[in-house]
């Protein structure tokens, strides 16, 4: 793996790092105080190219390798992880799922409206009973003519409320388990679609979250992705590219909170001397450093696999889990910097630790990636005790 970036990388990473700084950071607190899910912020990304930066520009993506996507993302995420949160969800849940499983026609009707922003898409697999038990579908998906109706729940469903287009999982024949989870793009300008928005969360304020109810929803026979059987696969194809995207939004966090650390700490006096002159707070940001150039790394290795067709299941579960659980650590080290003034929202740092906090439960929380990667060491699946 070379480590240099090309030149189109590096126009890439500058482009959105601009972006970041021009477009997204100048909102960010205004959109999480107000709970403001920031559609035109959405519309802008979407006009970088952002929303199927790594679908091919056939289909109106922006045809990227995933480092370059990475790099876009960690740089979303650097300002504002909500924003971030619009991206990983309409391009790796949504986009490749329909690039790997889609007909022609899928791809023609849903990719040029999903990456054009014209469409916004949800990924709809977790239920109020079913988390980490992915294949556990309580939803249930009932043969009519010319198609299906879909019942059930689903829950913690982000761009839930706002999606023109839901990729839903449910099950098609209990007695299959996982061989009967079927995928469907279920049209959400319905009645029986029925969102609604989840209010209290800690973080993430200015992304749309939903529980969502599905009474006789119906999707046509040309809205089932892939075959039925294969939806749990649809569901992994989703989350190898979700949670790509959530370690690379999670190295943009580590840096923007090193990033401040470091100014406030060279600013900041006390005993008449920054307090980056003292040791302690050095260590500090000596070890965020350390984390976040071992998360970055860990998230260009899972990329460059991607990129060179190489299996990375395992690879991406590393750097899911290290990113996720670094920024965690180095958004709340950012807030002791900081110290009382870390604690309000004068500071993104506040936001960053508040926000980081659900990046370690999602995509598969912390402990399903150690047994993803415990099963790849050992050759012995823990995930379901025998």
């Amino acid at each position: 793996m070379d480590f240099a970036l090309t030149d189109e990388q590096l126009l890439i990473r500058e482009t959105a790092r601009d972006f970041a700084d021009q477009v997204i950071a100048p909102r960010a607190r205004e959109n999480a105080r107000n709970h403001h899910f920031d559609l035109e912020l959405a519309g802008r990304m979407a006009e970088q190219g952002y929303l199927g930066a790594v679908v091919p520009r056939e289909y109106g993506g922006a045809g990227l390798d995933y480092r370059s996507y990475g790099l876009v993302v960690e740089e979303v995420g650097r300002a504002d992880s909500s924003a971030r949160t619009v991206v990983s969800v309409v391009t790796s849940l949504v986009c490749t799922a329909i690039v790997k499983w889609g007909t022609e026609e899928q791809k023609q009707l849903y990719l040029p409206k999903l990456c054009s922003g014209e469409w916004l898409g949800c990924f709809a697999l977790t239920e109020p009973d079913t988390g980490s038990d992915a294949a556990n579908q309580k939803t249930r998906a009932t043969k009519v003519d010319g198609g299906w109706r879909i019942n059930g729940a689903k829950m913690w469903i982000s761009l839930g409320n706002v999606a023109k287009v839901a990729l839903v999982f449910a099950q098609t024949d209990p007695d299959l388990k996982h061989k009967g989870v079927a995928a469907f793009l279920v049209d959400t300008d319905q009645d029986g679609y029925q969102p609604s928005p989840i209010h209290g969360k800690m973080g993430l304020h200015a992304s749309d979250t939903a529980s969502i109810a599905l009474d006789d929803v119906f999707a046509s026979d040309d809205q089932l992705l892939g075959q039925v059987g294969d939806g749990f696969r649809v569901a992994m194809t989703s989350l190898d590219s979700g949670r790509f995207s959530v370690a690379a939004g999670c190295v943009g966090v580590c840096q923007s909170c090193l990033d401040e650390s470091t100014r406030y700490a060279t600013e900041r006096e006390q005993f008449g001397r920054p307090i980056a002159a003292f040791q302690l707070v050095q260590a500090m940001l000596a070890e965020m450093r350390v984390k976040t150039d071992a998360a970055r790394l860990l998230v260009w290795r899972a990329g460059w696999l991607k990129d060179t067709g190489q299996p990375n299941t395992t690879e991406t579960s590393i750097a899911k889990l290290f990113a996720s659980e670094a920024a965690v650590w180095v958004s709340n080290e950012a807030i002791q910097v900081h110290g009382g003034a870390g604690y309000v929202d004068d500071h993104p740092v506040e936001r960053h630790f508040r926000d980081v906090r659900v990046t370690t439960l999602y995509e598969g929380t912390s402990q399903i990636q150690k047994l993803i990667i415990g099963r790849a060491q050992t050759g012995i699946n823990a995930l379901v005790p025998s």
